[in-house]
């Protein structure tokens, strides 16, 4: 049986803090299997019982997972005083506590980000040992020569030293390149064709693992993941 307190339960799946939930509780806001609850101290496990805020039964989730097509000039981070961040524009119904994006996209890349609140689910994702490969669409401001392709799959060297793991560069479509790696150094991609002398115009990150972007999705929309869309992020 997995107790937790009731202001914890409401907090955790509705995105309104302890002391909010705390406070709606005492107001008569909030019951558990058809009973009125008033102590926030109260614990249910909240898998099994049946709980209602505001008149709306909670479908409780220990974690949830969104797929985002991130846009241009958004932060891929949980919070900023001044600049908009993903986690601002996932909608109301799938806000809560603790959101994060599961690996960072530079503020001018765009395309498929996921955000969640499960730790170690995004530590699978973002750690280099795991393999997850990662795919993005490059425009460049030339042309790739099979050179710069060896020169990716020995891995690049950066301009300070820093050894990248083998990647894979495809060339298509006069500049346009496609890229995949498995790791997510500071503007790793940018870095990586800046040393075999090619600028990148635009980015745009297309697959993680064998999940690929929602292209339904406009910038800036999102929704939760299925479960099988969850399993394709685990496969290459």
């Amino acid at each position: 049986m997995n107790l937790q307190r009731l202001d914890k339960i409401i907090s955790s799946q509705t995105g309104i803090s302890r002391k909010e939930a705390r406070a709606d509780i005492r107001r008569g806001l909030v019951s558990a299997d058809g009973n009125t609850v008033k102590d926030c101290s109260a614990q249910f496990d909240a898998e099994k019982s049946q709980i209602s805020y505001k008149g709306q039964a909670l479908n409780y989730k220990k974690f949830i997972y969104i797929i985002m097509n991130k846009p241009k000039g958004v932060l891929s981070a949980s919070n900023d005083r001044t600049r908009k961040t993903v986690v601002d524009l996932v909608p109301e119904d799938l806000k809560r506590n603790g959101l994060f994006p599961a690996g960072r996209l530079d503020r001018d890349t765009t395309g498929l980000l996921i955000i969640t609140d499960d730790g170690d689910f995004a530590h699978r994702i973002i750690s280099p040992k795991k393999h997850i490969y990662k795919t993005y669409m490059a425009e460049l401001d030339g042309e790739v020569t099979d050179e710069m392709k060896r020169v990716f799959a020995n891995g690049v060297v950066l301009a300070d030293g820093t050894v990248c793991r083998p990647a894979e560069l495809t060339a298509y479509n006069g500049n346009c390149a496609t890229v995949k790696i498995c790791e997510g150094k500071y503007h790793q991609i940018k870095r990586m064709f800046g040393t075999v002398g090619l600028g990148v115009n635009s980015l745009k990150r297309t697959a993680v693992g064998k999940l690929r972007l929602d292209e339904d999705l406009l910038p800036g929309q999102s929704r939760e993941l299925t479960d099988r869309e969850l399993k394709l992020i685990f496969k290459n």
